[in-house]
C-alpha cells in the first residue's frame, strides 16, 4: 500500500533540520502527549478495575452472597431452615450467624465494632479468615472466652495475643438502678488481616455459642449466611430462597448486590467519568499532530511542488504525510502501552519508593479501605484504549495530508 519511496520521504521529513526545529518540537510534544494519555488511561482503568475486584473479593470473602436475617426475634429452628436452603440448586452452604454491633474497649481506648458469631467449623472453613491469620490459631477459639479480632483493631488498642478486650452492647438490661449495658471481657486467641481496613479495624469473631450467650439470643440465631456457587447468580438464588421461606414473614432475604448497590454503582460512574476525562489527553495530542503536520506542509511547499513536477501523484503526496503523522501516533501509542503495563505491574513498589523518598503516606488504608494499591489490566479495555489512540491519530493526519495533496505546484514555485 505504501511504497519504499513514500516511506523514505516521510522519515526524512520527520528528521528535522535546524531550520525546522520548532516543527520537530511540536511533533515530539504530540508523541509524548499520546504516550502519556495512553499510559494514564491504562493505569487508571487498571487501578479502578483492581480496586473494584479487590473490594468485591473481600466483601464476598467475609460475607455470604445471600443473607437471611430476622429483625424481630431470633431464628429458633435455624437448622431445619438451613437444610431447606441448602437443598436449593446452586447453594453451597448456609451457616447460622449471630451478629451485632458493640463498643470495643481496651487500654483506655474505645471504638465501634461488629461481633460475628459462627460455628467453629464454619470459621475454620472460611478461607477469607483461615488463610489470613497474622497471629494465633483458629483452634484457640475452642477455649472458653476466646475471640478473634482484626489486626488493625488490635493494633489501635495496642493488644497482643492473650490480652483481653471488653465488649459493651447497647442492648442491656433495665434494673432498679436504671439501664445497664451488657458488658463482657474476652481473651484474644487469634488475629486476622484480610487487607480491607473496614473489616480489619472493626470485626470480632467468636464461636456461635459464645455469641448466643453474649447477645442473649438463647438457642436461636440472628440470621443465616448463604454462599452460592456463582456470585453473579446471587440475585436469582435470593428470589428462590425467598420463595422457599416465604411462609415466615419475619425473615428478610437480600443478596450482596442489594447490600452494596450504591457503593458499586458509584465506582462504576467514577470509572466511566475518569475514562472520558483522560481520553481528552489523547484528543489534545491528536490536535497537536494536526498543527505540526499543517506547519510541516507549509514549510515543505516547495518540496511538494518539485515532487509533483517530477511525477509524484496526489495520492503519493497524501500517503507521505499520512505516514509522517501516523508514525507519531503509532510510536506514541506503543510507548504509552509499554509505560502503562510496566507501571501497573510494579505499581505498589513504585508507591513504596515514592513514600520513602517524600516521607509521606500516599496510600492511606483508613481512607481507601485497602492496604495495597490494586491493579488489574483487562485485555479488552487495553485493546480499546490502543485502538482509540490509533484511530484518533490516523484521523488527525487526514486533513493535513489532503491539504498537501491539493497544493498547486505552480503556486508553490511562483515566487521561488
Amino acid at each position: 500500500m505504501f511504497s519504499a519511496f513514500e516511506w523514505m520521504i516521510a522519515v526524512r521529513y520527520l528528521r528535522a533540520r535546524r531550520a525546522e526545529g520548532f516543527i520537530s518540537v511540536i511533533a515530539w510534544f504530540s508523541l509524548v502527549g499520546i504516550a502519556l494519555g495512553v499510559a494514564t488511561l491504562i493505569i487508571v482503568m487498571a487501578v479502578m478495575n483492581g480496586f473494584r475486584t479487590e473490594l468485591l473479593d473481600r466483601i464476598l470473602g467475609l460475607n455470604g452472597h445471600v443473607s437471611v436475617l430476622s429483625y424481630e426475634q431470633p431464628i429458633e429452628d435455624y437448622e431445619s431452615l438451613a437444610d431447606r436452603i441448602r437443598g436449593i440448586e446452586g447453594v453451597v452452604s448456609a451457616a447460622p450467624l449471630v451478629e451485632g454491633q458493640v463498643m470495643a474497649t481496651a487500654g483506655g481506648e474505645a471504638r465501634g465494632a461488629v461481633v460475628r458469631g459462627l460455628k467453629l467449623d464454619d470459621i475454620i472453613a472460611h478461607q477469607a479468615l483461615s488463610g489470613k491469620l497474622v497471629a494465633g490459631e483458629l483452634a484457640n477459639l475452642s477455649e472458653p472466652g476466646t475471640v478473634m479480632v482484626g489486626f488493625r483493631l488490635a493494633e489501635r488498642f495496642g493488644l497482643q495475643l492473650g490480652d483481653r478486650i471488653t465488649l459493651i452492647s447497647p442492648k442491656g438490661s433495665s434494673t432498679a438502678m436504671g439501664f445497664v449495658p451488657r458488658l463482657a471481657t474476652y481473651r484474644i486467641g487469634a488475629m486476622f488481616e484480610v487487607g480491607m481496613y473496614e473489616y480489619d479495624s472493626s470485626y470480632v469473631y467468636m464461636p456461635l455459642d459464645l455469641a448466643q450467650k453474649y447477645f442473649r439470643t438463647g438457642e436461636g440465631v440472628t440470621g443465616l449466611e448463604v454462599v452460592v456457587a456463582d456470585a453473579d447468580r446471587a440475585t436469582v438464588l435470593a428470589h428462590a430462597i425467598h420463595r422457599e421461606i416465604s411462609s415466615d414473614r419475619n425473615l428478610r432475604v437480600f443478596d450482596w448486590q442489594q447490600a452494596n448497590a450504591s457503593f458499586f454503582t458509584a465506582l462504576q460512574v467514577e470509572r466511566n467519568v475518569m475514562f472520558l476525562i483522560l481520553t481528552l489527553i489523547i484528543l489534545v495530542a491528536a490536535f497537536n499532530i494536526i498543527s505540526s503536520l499543517i506547519m510541516l506542509v507549509k514549510d515543505k511547499g516547495r518540496d511538494i511542488a518539485i515532487l509533483r513536477t517530477m511525477g509524484a501523484t496526489r495520492g503519493a503526496i497524501q500517503r507521505i504525510f499520512f505516514i509522517a503523522g501516523a508514525s507519531i501516533g503509532v510510536v506514541g501509542t506503543l510507548a504509552g502501552f509499554t509505560l502503562g503495563v510496566v507501571f501497573c505491574l510494579n505499581i505498589d513498589s513504585i508507591r513504596r519508593g515514592l513514600e520513602s523518598l517524600t516521607g509521606t503516606e500516599l496510600w492511606s488504608p483508613e481512607i481507601r479501605f485497602l492496604s495495597q494499591i490494586p491493579a488489574r489490566m483487562e485485555t479488552g479495555e487495553v485493546v480499546m484504549v490502543l485502538l482509540m489512540a490509533l484511530v484518533l491519530s490516523f484521523l488527525a493526519t487526514i486533513y493535513p495530508a489532503w491539504r498537501a495533496a491539493r497544493l498547486d505546484p505552480v503556486e508553490a514555485l511562483r515566487y521561488e
